[in-house]
């Protein structure tokens, strides 16, 4: 296990501001990753217990030696965060805070036999989980054309959807599609002439709606938005406090479109406050120096009903 972060949270500044963490604050980190924003919350003010969830084991204990070196009190579990009020609940605790960074690690994309990029050869990976059943390569292996044409539309809104996925399905039939090289290849050559104009590699929404479809992204999304909207509307205090400030980080329209609006409707019905005034972009020192965070939009309700 790396014995550095290898990888820079996005928007630390605006997530301590907006969260505030107070003495005794029980913080739910529903994307524990490496650790960085559950360091920086927990280690804002005193007495405070971090909860964190994670898919990607490694990186969950990871973050946990950090916490612990740290003397921030924790409990981790590996797992989607879509059981975040039953982690909570079987920990005896109701959180003061919520925070959802929706990115991805980057010793995940750096890590070639993660297979997230298509800047560095290795399998057609893609599980944010090692032990999940489904990677990207057994998903082209197996999906019909038009399934797959849906799939890389509608999570990549890619435009050529149906030229990729048919080249896909062309040389799937001739030999088995196993490597991210081999696919960025089949992305480019589906593009052909526009490929050297596009502004971005020609193979990014495609590599976006895979990886989307294989973890399961956007489902497990709108479940916890589905959840947290349900606490808030009935006062369930099992797993959330009263006044719970809540902040979700998103990377790409797929994402904060629903956080946007589900945020929206929550502040129109009186259930919550609107704490960031819409989307808090990184500053341009933050963009310079982690580009990362160029595309990060960070929301923050705090609940009003409960």
């Amino acid at each position: 296990m790396s014995t550095e972060p290898g990888h820079e949270p996005v928007l630390i500044e605006p997530v301590l501001t907006l969260l505030a963490p107070t003495p005794g604050d029980v913080i739910l980190d529903c994307t524990l990753g490496r650790g960085g924003h559950a360091m920086a919350l927990g280690g804002a003010s005193e007495n405070t217990t971090l909860v964190g969830l994670d898919l990607d084991n490694e990186n969950r204990a990871y973050a946990e030696t950090r916490l612990t070196g740290a003397g921030i009190t924790h409990h981790t579990v590996h797992g989607n965060f879509v059981r975040a009020p039953e982690a909570l609940i079987e920990a005896g605790l109701a959180a003061d805070i919520v925070l959802a960074d929706l990115g991805f690690a980057s010793n995940q994309v750096d890590d070639p036999a993660r297979g997230l990029s298509f800047l560095r050869d290795g399998p057609l990976d893609m599980r944010l989980d090692p032990t999940g059943p489904i990677t990207a390569a057994s998903l082209i292996a197996s999906l019909p054309e038009n399934d797959l044409a849906s799939i890389i539309r509608q999570h990549g809104e890619e435009p050529y959807a149906a030229r990729i996925a048919q080249k896909i399905a062309q040389e799937r039939s001739q030999r088995p599609i196993l490597t991210t090289g081999q696919l960025a290849d089949l992305v480019r050559e589906a593009y052909g002439a526009r490929a050297r104009t596009s502004r971005q590699h020609p193979a990014t929404r495609t590599f976006q709606a895979l990886r989307i479809a294989v973890n399961d992204e956007l489902a497990a999304l709108q479940t916890l938005l589905d959840r947290l909207t349900r606490a808030l509307r009935t006062g369930d205090t099992s797993w959330l406090r009263p006044g719970a400030r809540i902040g979700i980080i998103a990377f790409h329209s797929l994402e904060d479109r629903p956080v946007k609006q589900c945020f929206a409707r929550l502040v129109r019905d009186g259930f919550a406050a609107d704490e960031s005034a819409g989307a808090v972009l990184a500053a341009s020192d933050e963009q310079d120096r982690n580009p990362r965070s160029r595309s990060a939009r960070l929301r923050v309700i705090r609940s009003t009903g409960m």
